[in-house]
């Protein structure tokens, strides 16, 4: 046989001329690997967002939490509302969320927030920005905003 003429009698045995020259070989991987890319980086990012909003959860709820437990704790309204404050700051910072995103209300039942058996409600809202977004603030591009309310009713004996 000339070179370069496969060998009708073997089909499936390439000739020694022309092994290696497929231009399709060695595709699949460059093809793989920019397809598992493309797709593995939206799922890993949408991961980490329902991560950061699930610690926004639990950090709001925790600071409604505490923030009413130390309101009705204290012995007037103004020193409630100032650690209210301050457990809402401290809870939020313990889940690694920033306090400036939060606004913290507080209502009362009666008139005397400090009155026995009165009702203290502490709500606490929380908006939580998407991830690893540059310029984030100016763009107002949050994952979700987060509530949590909390009653504490004011013990007789304190």
């Amino acid at each position: 046989m000339p070179p370069g003429v496969p060998d009708p009698a073997r089909p499936d045995v390439p000739h020694p001329d022309t092994a290696g020259t497929n231009p399709e070989q060695g595709s699949a991987v460059v093809e793989f690997t920019f397809l598992a890319l493309l797709l593995m980086v939206p799922v890993v990012y949408f991961v980490i967002t329902l991560g950061q909003l699930q610690g926004g959860s639990f950090a709001v709820a925790g600071a409604a939490d505490q923030a009413a437990k130390v309101f009705v704790a204290q012995a007037d309204a103004g020193a409630g509302r100032a650690a209210a404050e301050q457990a809402v700051q401290l809870a939020l910072a313990d889940y690694g969320q920033p306090a400036g995103n939060a606004t913290l209300e507080t209502a009362c039942s009666s008139p005397d927030c400090t009155a026995a058996g009165s009702a203290v409600t502490v709500t606490v809202r929380l908006t939580v920005p998407l991830p690893f977004v540059p310029f984030g603030e100016a763009l107002r591009l949050d994952a979700g905003h987060l509530t949590a309310t909390s009653t504490q009713i004011v013990g007789r004996f304190r």
